[in-house]
């Protein structure tokens, strides 16, 4: 869990308020936005002597916000291993997904 409060932490801070960041928020959670949507995606794992020794977490972010301009996705895609994935309209929203390995 140590690893996920860092990621927060770090969502937070390009978001630069202290809400609008949710890691698998229920569906009665009201957001806030612009935000910030976070879960695992994946997981690998690399073995030796017939062992997992490290685990590697994806991460599907995805940007939330009623600006089409908004560059808060763009400062996700800073964070080193991020990777662009897709954008797409929703409900009147802005929706960009990134994926960081983390």
């Amino acid at each position: 869990m140590e690893k996920r409060l860092q990621l927060s932490r770090i969502l937070h801070d390009i978001l630069g308020k202290e809400t609008g960041v949710y890691y698998q928020p229920p569906s009665n959670t009201r957001m806030e936005y612009p935000c910030i949507l976070y879960n695992i995606d994946d997981v690998s794992t690399d073995h030796a002597d017939n062992r997992p020794y490290r685990l590697t977490k994806r991460w599907l972010i995805t940007v939330i916000d009623r600006d089409p301009d908004s560059k808060i996705w763009e400062k996700v895609l800073e964070l080193p291993t991020a990777s662009y994935v897709r954008s797409y309209p929703a409900d009147d929203l802005n929706h960009h997904v990134i994926n960081l390995h983390f």
